[in-house]
């Protein structure tokens, strides 16, 4: 496994143990989230921690990892965040060894776009 490929696993990992601070070594400190539009590491432990105090059997599993280059794109079922469990599709760039952006997309706005038809 590439290093860049281990970084899926290991910002899951951590998510799911709550191991912010962890987030120091996994995301650059100028890290980009298109999905929230903010940047900085830091703003990744505040948004993880407001989640899981929200949302506290939330659990995520990487079902699958694509790596090319810098770039990694990996597809993860979430559960206990509602009824069922969701389908998150992210795509993050490495820099440095670190995750410096990511994109993503979760199940949800496959299902609001089916509900519109």
């Amino acid at each position: 496994m590439t290093n860049a490929r281990a970084l899926a696993y290991r910002m899951h990992e951590a998510f799911n143990t709550r191991n912010f601070e962890a987030v120091d070594d996994i995301f650059t400190p100028d890290f980009f989230s298109h999905p929230m539009g903010t940047s900085g590491a830091e703003h990744v432990k505040e948004t993880w921690s407001a989640i899981s105090q929200k949302f506290p059997d939330m659990h995520s599993v990487v079902d699958d990892v694509v790596a090319d280059g810098d770039l990694v794109s990996l597809r993860a079922t979430i559960s206990g965040f509602s009824a069922e469990d969701v389908t998150l599709m992210e795509m993050f760039r490495v820099e440095d060894g670190r995750i410096a952006e990511l994109w993503g997309a979760s199940q949800s706005v496959g299902n609001t776009v089916r509900d519109l038809l």
